[in-house]
């Protein structure tokens, strides 16, 4: 990972999770206007990897993270779909703080 850049994760659980579909393409399009700057990814709880990575954040909130739920540099962002507007200031503040 690149640390000049926001790290976006999605908590996502599968394409049957309709939340969790809903709110990928909603980071999909909201990072898409940030360019280079943002990197984002699904935390898919099927696979290894994503299992591992949801332990990681979920112990950081000493408990379980909701799912979805949206995480921006490694902190609890969202546990809800945000709305475009939402996401695009939470990303911007990430931006100008590091």
């Amino acid at each position: 990972m690149n640390r000049s850049r926001i790290h976006v994760e999605v908590i996502y659980e599968g394409d049957h999770c309709i939340p969790c579909v809903y709110m990928a393409r909603a980071v999909e399009e909201v990072v898409e206007g940030f360019g280079g700057q943002v990197q984002w990814e699904k935390v898919v709880l099927k696979q290894k990897d994503g299992a591992r990575r949801f332990f990681q954040l979920s112990q950081g909130l000493g408990k379980p993270a909701p799912i979805p739920s949206v995480f921006v540099n490694g902190t609890l962002c969202f546990s809800h779909t945000p709305s475009p507007a939402q996401l695009q200031a939470v990303i911007r503040e990430a931006l100008d703080s590091r």
